[in-house]
């Protein structure tokens, strides 16, 4: 069974040939540890996405992991650059929040 990181990674690395990609599985932020697989952020950066505006890249991201999305991954954090963006880039992508809950496992309220 293929683990949701490497489903991830080559899913994107497919379809936008990233310079840079980084896909971090920030699990265990969340649920008290409980969760696996469940929430990741991804830092890409692709000529791709050059002429694209934020949500235009966003959207791009979120199509190719659509099955994904609506199954196991709660939660995707991008972090979306051109080849340019990404070398002017000084710092690393900020860091996530603390997961406030809400999961798609959890009981309707």
């Amino acid at each position: 069974m293929t683990s949701m990181y490497t489903t991830i990674e080559k899913k994107l690395k497919s379809a936008f040939a990233p310079e840079f990609l980084d896909v971090i599985d920030e699990s265990h932020m969340h649920g008290g540890g409980t969760l696996h697989e469940t929430h990741y952020k991804v830092v890409i950066a692709t000529k791709k996405f050059e002429g694209m505006r934020l949500l235009q890249r966003h959207r791009a991201i979120n199509e190719v992991l659509s099955e994904e999305l609506r199954s196991t991954v709660h939660a995707l954090a991008l972090h979306t650059y051109t080849p340019d963006e990404w070398v002017k880039k000084s710092e690393i992508a900020p860091q996530s929040p603390n997961c406030r809950g809400g999961s798609k496992s959890d009981p309707l309220l």
